[in-house]
């Protein structure tokens, strides 16, 4: 099966290396150092004490590779427009494109969400430029549920986790969808096939939404977030109207917040991705975390206060620093 991991960060990298394991063709879109990188050491996993190396073909030009039978969509969101300039010759008429991102993606009200269905998101998609790259009918959605950090350029360390939650924007159980599950068992990874991608999407957006932002304006790490009474009530406020946007569009969500801070505490002190963004001098993909959740609240007629004081301040820091 030939495969192109689009994105060699820590989820695409650590998804390229158990599928170039699997016996996958695998080639990587990369470029700068990480492309250097791949060319003299091929992608490099680590786990625990244990390094491995898989030899995949890498190109800063997706023309290099050709048709591929599946893309793995593997980006931070302000990176997506370019992709999406260059991604056609990767794409034939069966190609499959797993989006494995965080966010709203910009295909979310596609086969879903009552009367937003079909709805383009411009908080995501201005323009509908992705929609238009990549048509509908590729697109698989993914929800990474493990923790990867990039060591060094080509190298990345899995600390845990091997669930990717795999749905069709349909909710249907094809069988395209059933054959990806597969194969991503067969890699070692842990893939349920949803009835309902968009809720997985979602939910694990509701956490994401408030500490990424939050610890990215204060450079505190989760553990100090959540001890702030003030701040995490504050996060809890941002959480309910997310939950009433959920309701409202069909999918709801059975937690309240304190339950999602009680999981967050139990991963302990860390740096959110927002925040490793911000002191690395790299965009922040705030539209995709934030900006989509205020649109779908425009959309479905739902007030977004504290959603949108989150937005604004965290926008007004992120441009300050150039990141936005």
């Amino acid at each position: 099966m030939k495969v192109c991991i689009y994105g060699a960060g820590a989820i695409g990298g650590w998804i390229g290396s158990a599928l170039a394991r699997a016996g996958c063709r695998v080639s990587v879109v990369a470029r700068g150092a990480t492309l250097a990188a791949l060319q003299r050491h091929g992608l490099r996993l680590r786990e625990g004490d244990s390094v491995t190396a898989q030899a995949v073909a890498s190109s800063a030009a997706p023309a290099d590779f050709g048709v591929q039978d599946l893309v793995v969509l593997a980006l931070k969101a302000p990176a997506l427009p370019e992709a999406a300039r260059q991604i056609a010759p990767l794409l034939g008429p069966d190609t499959v494109v797993l989006t494995a991102m965080n966010g709203v993606p910009w295909w979310f009200l596609q086969g879903f969400g009552g009367a937003l269905a079909g709805q383009q998101l411009s908080s995501v998609d201005p323009g509908g430029a992705l929609a238009q790259a990549i048509a509908a009918r590729h697109i698989v959605g993914g929800v990474v549920h493990a923790s990867c950090s990039v060591v060094e350029p080509g190298l990345v360390q899995h600390h845990f986790g091997q669930r990717l939650i795999l749905g069709e924007p349909s909710g249907e159980k094809t069988q395209r969808v059933r054959q990806l599950a597969a194969l991503f068992e067969q890699a070692g990874f842990e893939a349920p096939v949803s009835e309902q991608i968009q809720k997985d999407i979602w939910f694990k957006l509701w956490g994401n939404m408030t500490v990424n932002p939050v610890s990215a304006l204060t450079g505190a790490t989760t553990d100090l977030i959540l001890n702030d009474e003030l701040v995490r009530g504050f996060i809890s406020r941002v959480m309910l109207e997310a939950k009433d946007i959920g309701a409202r569009i069909g999918i709801p969500i059975e937690q309240q917040p304190e339950d999602r801070h009680q999981v967050t505490r139990k991963l302990g002190a860390f740096k959110t991705s927002m925040l490793q963004d911000v002191e690395a001098g790299k965009p922040v993909e705030l539209d995709a975390l934030v900006g989509a959740v205020r649109e779908l609240g425009q959309l479905s007629s739902v007030d977004t206060p504290f959603t949108d004081a989150l937005l604004g301040l965290a926008r007004l820091q992120a441009q300050v620093r150039g990141l936005y």
